[in-house]
Order: C-alpha cells, then sequence, then structure tokens
C-alpha cells in the first residue's frame, strides 16, 4: 500500500532531472557567453594590438644621389615603416619616419608647398622635421643621412 508513493518525484540514485526550463536556461547563458566572447576578442584585440619589433634594418639605401633633385623628396621603405627622403634646395639630405605624431598618417614631400605635408588633417613640418601648423604635438623622427657614392644611405640616428 505504501509502496511507491514518497518516492514519485525524487530518485534514490542521484540528483532531480533538470526542468525544461532550467535547461532553457542554460542555452541561453552559454549562448550569450559564446557571443560576448565573439565579440569581445576581437574587441581586445583591436584596442590592444600586438607589442610590434623593432626593425631588423638600421639602414637602408633611400635612393641615389643622381636621381633626387633639390627640392624634392621620396618615400621609401625604412624596416615596417614609411619614411622620408628630402633634398633641401641648399643640397642637404634630410629623412625622417613619415609618420605624423598626430594620428600616424603618413606624411609626403610638397615641392608646391615647400615642406612636408600630412594630409589627414592639414599638419605641416619644415625641412627640418619641425611643426610649422595643424594638429601635430611635436616634431618629425629624424633620421640620419649618409651619402656613400652614388648612393643615399639612411639610418637610425
Amino acid at each position: 500500500m505504501a509502496t511507491g508513493s514518497a518516492d514519485e518525484g525524487t530518485s534514490t540514485e542521484g540528483a532531480p532531472e533538470p526542468t525544461r526550463r532550467e535547461l532553457l536556461d542554460l542555452a541561453l547563458v552559454g549562448a550569450g557567453v559564446a557571443l560576448a566572447g565573439a565579440v569581445g576578442y576581437p574587441a581586445a584585440q583591436y584596442l590592444v594590438p600586438p607589442i610590434a619589433a623593432a626593425p631588423a634594418e638600421t639602414s637602408v639605401v633611400a635612393a641615389r644621389a643622381s636621381e633626387m633633385k633639390p627640392g624634392s623628396g621620396k618615400n621609401f621603405r625604412f624596416g615596417d615603416k614609411p619614411a622620408l627622403l628630402v633634398l633641401t634646395p641648399s643640397g642637404e639630405f634630410r629623412a625622417y619616419i613619415a609618420l605624423c605624431p598626430h594620428l600616424n598618417c603618413i606624411v609626403q614631400f610638397r615641392a608646391d608647398l615647400g615642406h612636408i605635408w600630412c594630409a589627414c588633417h592639414n599638419g605641416q613640418f619644415g625641412l627640418d622635421g619641425s611643426v610649422l601648423s595643424g594638429p601635430p604635438p611635436k616634431p618629425l623622427e629624424a633620421l640620419e643621412v649618409v651619402v656613400r657614392g652614388d648612393d643615399v644611405v639612411v639610418q637610425r640616428a
């Protein structure tokens, strides 16, 4: 007579089986965690970029002296960064890392202006790398220039 009535809702061998609502809650939490990971990981990778190694190259032949005319400039690669070589009207070579210190846009020599120009926000730099106008907070990073025969070699200062 008393058999089975006390044991109907529970099992003597373990915990009760989860209800449909508990399974649905668990599935929603799992989906939320997966979505947070799918969105959060790329966002974290964007906000915290990897540490860039120093360029392996410490010097590079940027140009031939015979191909440059006074009052001209040439963009080139210096390791993993863009660089700019300028031959001033007085015949002096100067080189800079061609990244504007404002937002890292690539700068270029403008012969019509007679100085270095950043197209992003109209930042302007003198041929000595100093800021003439615009939003850049500091001068361009200078590189050392050595002329060896007809080769114009640029190296870290």
